[in-house]
């Protein structure tokens, strides 16, 4: 078996099951070789991931949560300032706290009504366009990628329609560099930084009751926070706030269509059903391909010994079809029981986001499934060119609209 987990062409259609399911069989943790940089351990099986995951001690988020490594002597590429993602405890404990209170289950559910109310918003645009072409859409950039970017520009206080070219920057951020023309990764950071500072001029001249105010606001270890500080949470919220929600509902819907008998058992009883079918859905696309860590000391793991300051990849996709975890993992069970995934990850690092995420899988699938019938694929999905996120890129459907 040919194992490469780099090239985005392995993730052309989406995530490489088979050589998942050899990696878990024959070398669950297993030495990667990385052209130009210095190779990485490959975890797959559920329990593993778990266990990395878990231990911020022995495995650290930094430099970096990327597998290339940042260049000699430019930490992660922003001066002396770091990504929250890419920070261990306590300084990550810390940095969590200041949004942590609008991310909780109460504070996602007060949100509920509203996030409802966007998802008829989008499915009603789909069905009854202005440019008259009713029963056709791409699922992708027309309805999947909407939700997620009208919430979190409503968490930060920003207008619907900013939301939606922002997403298109992140698209393009987690696009591999080989399938771009060069430079254009960073020059759509660059862009969301310059739209950043821009909420930061305006945030602070006129506060409002919304997430990017308050971080303004707030202070961390007695002091507030710094413009370059304040956009990399930015950068954070806008590229994370979408990538699970986005790419669950475009590859979920795509897996709905591809198994009828599931899809026939959800609209049965869909207000019942809907909860363990977003679960299994979840575990099944597992959106967020991989996280790494470095490893803080020698360590022993599935019989491989792990040198302190190697990279060690955790491959979430694979953890969540592993044998040893779920029954049946290869099969689509929508009424699964019990479903241990980590399509969110888990420990300290677990997604910040994860209950508006559901709230928001929900009430775009409640919508869709239930005003937007008989789908049809109008031309093959075309899948991001990303070894890191796992999701079609476009989804051209049919469809007819009630």
């Amino acid at each position: 078996m040919k194992i490469d987990l780099l090239s985005p062409a392995s993730f052309a259609a989406g995530q490489p099951h088979d050589q998942y399911r050899w990696l878990r069989e024959h070398a669950p943790v297993r030495w990667h070789d990385e052209p130009g940089g210095r190779g990485f351990w490959a975890v797959t099986r559920h329990a593993d991931v778990w266990a990395v995951d878990r231990d911020f001690q022995g495995f650290s988020s930094e430099p970096t949560i990327m597998i290339p490594d940042p260049p000699p002597g430019q930490g992660q590429g922003f001066g002396p300032y770091k990504m929250m993602l890419m920070m261990d405890p306590p300084e990550h404990t810390a940095f969590r706290k200041l949004i942590r209170q609008e991310f909780t289950l109460p504070a996602a559910r007060l949100r509920e009504d509203r996030i409802k109310a966007l998802a008829k918003q989008i499915v009603d645009a789909v069905i009854h366009p202005s440019s008259g072409s009713g029963g056709e859409c791409d699922f992708v950039a027309d309805v999947a990628g909407e939700m997620p970017s009208f919430v979190i520009a409503e968490l930060m206080g920003l207008p619907l329609a900013d939301g939606r070219e922002l997403y298109k920057l992140t698209e393009t951020i987690h696009t591999a560099p080989e399938a771009l023309p060069p430079g254009a990764g960073g020059a759509a950071v660059a862009k969301m930084f310059e739209y950043g500072s821009g909420v930061i001029a305006e945030k602070r001249a006129r506060p409002g009751d919304d997430l990017a105010s308050r971080l303004l606001a707030c202070e961390v270890d007695g002091r507030k926070l710094e413009d370059m500080e304040f956009l990399l949470f930015f950068l954070l919220l806008v590229d994370a706030g979408g990538d699970t929600t986005r790419n669950l509902l475009s590859g979920g819907l795509l897996a709905l269509m591809e198994h009828p008998d599931q899809m026939a058992w959800l609209m049965a009883d869909l207000p019942g059903r809907l909860p363990s079918a977003r679960e299994e859905l979840l575990r099944w696309t597992s959106p967020v391909i991989y996280m790494r860590r470095t490893a803080r000391r020698d360590v022993v793991l599935a019989g491989e010994t792990i040198r302190e300051g190697d990279k060690v990849v955790m491959y979430f996709g694979a953890a969540n079809r592993d044998p040893a975890a779920f029954d049946r993992p290869e099969t689509l069970d929508l009424s699964r029981p019990e479903n241990p995934h980590i399509a969110f990850g888990t420990g300290p690092h677990g997604c910040l986001g994860q209950h508006i995420a559901r709230i928001e899988i929900d009430a775009m699938l409640s919508e869709v499934l239930t005003r937007m019938t008989d789908f049809e694929l109008a031309a093959p999905p075309e899948w991001l060119a990303s070894n890191f996120i796992s999701g079609p890129r476009t989804m051209p459907l049919r469809f007819n609209g009630c």
